[in-house]
């Protein structure tokens, strides 16, 4: 339950400090802090006239909305405690006083949702009744929760309530009336339609473990809810499935016409729109970006509708939750003429910190010539050389060599999980396999053309501290070997293997310190390179790899990821490397 453990465990403590960085990170803005109004200083203000845009809502929703206060998007933010909406008085106070008074007019956009509506309600009408001039647009974009369901008081309020804060405050800088921005404002929430998934529930600062772990279970393990909110609220199903699943489920419900109950705007493919992948917070950028494409190529291969922006982050959180919100929004017509379409708006420069910091409008605008595929003639040429190699011979040395390392990936992985990090034996298992794929290619008696095909495939299938060691060791070896050409035919002999294997070692030592007896893929490597040379016997050499490998069984490393494991496991187990190589080396001694 390690994700129910916080750095802060008082929520009060912990929402006031958020907003108060603000303060520090955007030198701007000013905090109110009783009433928890994140606002622009007036002296920040180059037109204070302008139409005064504010939003709110709960906390725990972050950087939304308080870090979308400055330039371009919002004047003010009213903070409730987490997941709770402000009180009207607060609202009030911020309309009344944290506002420029010559402004023409206050935009207030809130979620649809009842605390929501009804505080922002109340603050709204107070500020009329002293002579405030205030209209407000309330957003509900959400179709998980259906027609049926929802009843009279409509969809809820998700992340496209984003989009409605970023269009709306860009029409407020450029001085367009209250009106049109209320007008406008709506317009956006009738062509907008999102929908949540998310693997678990979200984790307040301040609850225990106890209360995290009947959270978990409100969901049960390998299920995804559908539709949940972003308040921990229940969705419309729960389902197992993979992502590609997931998004053809959410993509239905939100475009699918014939669904009645969730069909609330209806795009077709000739329509431009926006998309908006919104994290939760909890999910990690590299899947962030894994449901971007994946939702993106769905829209367009079955909904043919390809985007003409595709915003995708952290714009409306739900604390550290394992989910995201799709948003579609269908660029409708704003009816204000050149400069002031919905697209013009959300390019609108902005400065604030919690709105991501897009490509820009031209950038996307641009037309791109497809780059050509780099074709078979056009990949380096390796230079030919008199230095010969008999294929086939190869091919009965590697194979059988390559068949054992792959086999022995279990071993290799356990020994490097007591030691490392266990993905050796894979690593290792990986660009084996992948040589033994190359083999049946080899026709060419010229080494130097063997090396072509053989250094890339390892550069390409091994990663990791182990791969860049083969690879500069290979391509160090192809030099090595190189140096030796004659100008007439040549055998590649045991004596030139030997010779550029040592040399290859000394170059290795340019970007290693890596030497025998600290505990690396070295102290089989080097023995066996120092027997090949003075004996011109394999088997020999692979007999001292062995041995090299076996001797690391209770050395202490000193370089490597096992410095910093530490632990009593080196005592039982060689350095997994080595003992991979030594694995390797033996098989080609065996086939000779």
């Amino acid at each position: 339950m390690s994700a129910a453990k916080h750095y802060l465990t008082d929520p009060t403590h912990a929402v006031l400090s958020s907003l108060r960085s603000l303060t520090l990170t955007n030198p701007s803005l000013l905090l109110d802090t009783p009433n928890k109004i994140v606002y622009r200083n007036p002296s920040s203000l180059s037109q204070p006239h302008n139409v005064s845009v504010v939003c709110g809502g709960g906390s725990g929703h972050e950087p939304g909305f308080a870090g979308f206060v400055g330039d371009g998007l919002l004047t003010a933010c009213v903070a409730g405690t987490i997941f709770a909406s402000p009180g009207a008085e607060q609202v009030r106070t911020c309309l009344q006083h944290r506002l420029p008074p010559e402004s023409k007019g206050v935009l207030v956009i809130a979620t649809n949702y009842t605390g929501d509506v009804l505080n922002f309600g109340m603050g709204v009408e107070k500020a009329r009744a002293l002579g405030r001039k205030v209209e407000m647009v309330v957003v509900g974009d959400d179709v998980g929760v259906g027609r049926a369901k929802g009843g009279k008081v409509g969809r809820r309020g998700l992340s496209g309530t984003a989009l409605v804060v970023k269009i709306c405050g860009a029409l407020a800088e450029r001085g367009v009336g209250l009106e049109d921005c209320a007008r406008v404002g709506r317009l956006v929430v009738h062509n907008l339609v999102s929908l949540g998934a998310s693997l678990s529930r979200v984790h307040v600062p301040g609850h225990g473990i106890e209360e995290a772990r009947e959270e978990e279970e409100r969901l049960g393990p390998g299920l995804v809810e559908i539709g949940m909110g972003i308040h921990n609220e229940p969705g419309c199903e729960k389902v197992k499935t993979d992502l590609p699943g997931l998004v053809k489920i959410m993509l239905s419900q939100m475009l699918d016409q014939s669904d009645k109950n969730r069909a609330y705007v209806r795009m077709i493919k000739t329509d431009e729109t926006v998309l908006l992948i919104n994290n939760f917070g909890g999910v990690s950028n590299l899947e962030l970006g894994a449901i971007t494409a994946e939702v993106t190529t769905q829209l367009e291969n079955k909904y043919e509708l390809k985007p003409r922006r595709i915003i995708s982050g952290t714009l409306f959180g739900s604390l550290d939750g394992p989910g995201f919100i799709v948003s579609v929004l269908r660029l409708a017509d704003t009816g204000l003429g050149t400069g002031k379409s919905l697209l013009d708006l959300i390019d609108a420069p902005v400065n604030a910190i919690g709105w991501p910091r897009c490509v820009t409008g031209d950038t996307w605008e641009k037309t791109y010539k497809p780059a050509p595929e780099k074709t078979e003639e056009e990949e380096d040429e390796t230079e030919p050389s008199n230095l010969k190699l008999d294929p086939t011979s190869l091919r009965k040395a590697l194979e059988p060599a390559l068949n054992k390392l792959i086999a022995a990936e279990a071993e290799v992985t356990r020994y490097d999980s007591v030691v490392g990090d266990g993905d050796c034996g894979l690593g290792l298992k990986r660009g084996a396999e992948a040589v033994l794929r190359v083999l049946p290619s080899l026709s060419s008696h010229d080494a130097m053309m063997t090396f072509a095909k053989i250094v890339p495939t390892v550069e390409q299938n091994m990663d990791g501290t182990s791969g860049a060691l083969y690879a500069i060791f290979l391509n160090s070896l192809a030099s090595n070997v190189r140096s030796q050409d004659s100008s007439s035919p040549t055998p590649v002999t045991t004596e030139i293997w030997a010779k550029a294997l040592a040399m290859s070692i000394e170059g290795l030592g340019k970007y290693t310190p890596a030497q025998p007896g600290d505990r690396t893929l070295m102290d089989a490597l080097a023995p066996f390179v120092d027997v090949l040379k003075k004996t011109g016997n394999v088997q020999k050499a692979a007999e001292a790899a062995k041995e090299g490998a076996d001797k690391t069984k209770g050395m202490k490393a000193s370089l490597g990821r096992s410095v910093y494991v530490g632990g009593t496991g080196f005592e039982e187990v060689p350095d997994p490397g080595a003992h991979g190589l030594s694995i390797f080396l033996s098989g080609i001694a065996g086939a000779l």
